[in-house]
């Protein structure tokens, strides 16, 4: 026979004071988890919602990221005569593309002098083209073979002096600011792009050199023929891959980064609100040490005691869950940023908080419930009853 669950509701609202405090200590560290999880889920999104499974990135083989390859001339005509690339009236969809690291003065920092790495990124004529999730949001698209430039939303919010019509000197040669870019949430918002044929000799590249070049493919489909073609070609000694892929795998590193910190700050949290629960769960024990007996005289097993405490655990804890999530809510959409490892430059992106991470919070928080309420039941039932009623 079981005890009826207003039983263990009656129980935690009559050591209500010691209950906030465990619910407390459970939410506290259920917005922590959930925020370093929403965290995680922002970047890697920003990172992963840069490329397009419509599009190929292609680098030098070996090459571990757009700043360590090449491609040149040559190589460039091979990929856009390839018939797996997509074309329109204008010609092949391809953008070849360099990357330049530039340190920028912080925008809220300004008078302190900080300042950060900003990827600025020269393009090709058809880089709207195939990165088709940007837009010009203010102002205007730069003009090719001309020293302007376009900045992506967050690099303007985050970096001084990058308003439009401002000039900014990149490599020794004034640069013009005429157009914000909006990517969507992706790291292109954090970027500044030149006009590639512009950008590589301001900084010493010679002309006609790439390090990477974005290709829009004739269908999903036909990547595999892609690679198939430039890997078996004797003049090509790249790699491609689907620039989703490409994006997912450069996000891997600081993902995982922020995970086990957060998996660390949130373990901490959780073993301190355990203990929380343990303690409340332990004294109520001890308090109805002989009404727990009593119930068990009138017949009312082990097994329904030892539920009915651990009902209350989960109580607790599904309480101190749903304030948790609750408290990470406001963090969906809040702007921050962090260092790409791969690129030394700095991305801005969105805490990412989903129905599946707030699911796995309120999770989070059953489980420290279920460790918190089994040694206090277990207990509980262990006491014989003869004992417990040795004092009535």
């Amino acid at each position: 026979m079981a005890l009826p669950l207003v039983y263990s509701v009656e129980s935690l609202r009559a050591r209500w004071r010691s209950s906030l405090v465990a619910v407390a200590g459970i939410a506290g560290s259920v917005a922590v988890f959930v925020a370093m999880l929403a965290l995680a889920r922002g970047f890697e999104q920003a990172l992963v919602s840069t490329g397009s499974p419509d599009n190929a990135m292609i680098r030098r083989a070996g090459a571990t990221s757009e700043m360590d390859s090449v491609i040149d001339m040559e190589e460039l005509r091979v990929i856009e005569d390839a018939p797996e690339v997509a074309r329109d009236a204008r010609g092949p969809l391809v953008s070849a593309e360099i990357v330049v690291i530039v340190a920028l003065p912080l925008r809220a920092l300004r008078a302190e002098g900080a300042e950060a790495n900003v990827q600025v990124r020269g393009i090709g004529a058809r880089a709207l083209d195939v990165h088709q999730g940007v837009r010009v949001a203010q102002g205007r698209m730069l003009t090719p073979g001309t020293a302007e430039i376009v900045v992506g939303r967050y690099a303007r919010e985050s970096y001084a002096g990058l308003e439009p019509g401002a000039t900014v000197r990149l490599g020794g040669t004034p640069f013009q600011v005429v157009g914000v870019l909006d990517g969507g949430g992706s790291a292109f918002d954090s970027e500044i792009w030149a006009d590639a044929a512009v950008l590589g000799p301001a900084y010493q590249r010679p002309r006609g050199y790439y390090q990477s070049a974005a290709a829009r493919l004739a269908s999903r489909e036909t990547l595999d023929l892609l690679r198939q073609r430039l890997t078996s070609d004797p003049r090509m000694r790249h790699q491609v891959d689907r620039e989703t892929d490409y994006y997912a795998k450069a996000s891997e590193a600081m993902r995982g980064l922020i995970l086990s910190l957060g998996a660390l700050v949130a373990a901490v949290m959780g073993i301190g609100a355990v203990c929380g629960a343990l303690n409340t769960l332990y004294s109520a024990v001890a308090e109805r040490a002989r009404e727990l007996a009593t119930i068990r005289a009138l017949g009312f097993g082990s097994g329904a005691v030892l539920i009915a405490i651990v009902a209350e655990s989960l109580l607790l804890s599904a309480v101190g869950g749903l304030v948790g999530v609750a408290a990470a809510l406001p963090l969906d959409g809040l702007t921050t940023s962090t260092l790409n490892f791969q690129t030394f430059s700095h991305v801005s992106f969105a805490f990412r908080v989903t129905p599946d991470l707030l699911g796995l919070g309120v999770a989070f928080a059953l489980a420290m419930g279920l460790v918190g309420g089994l040694p206090p039941a277990l207990r509980a039932v262990r006491v014989p009853v003869a004992v417990a009623l040795r004092d009535l």
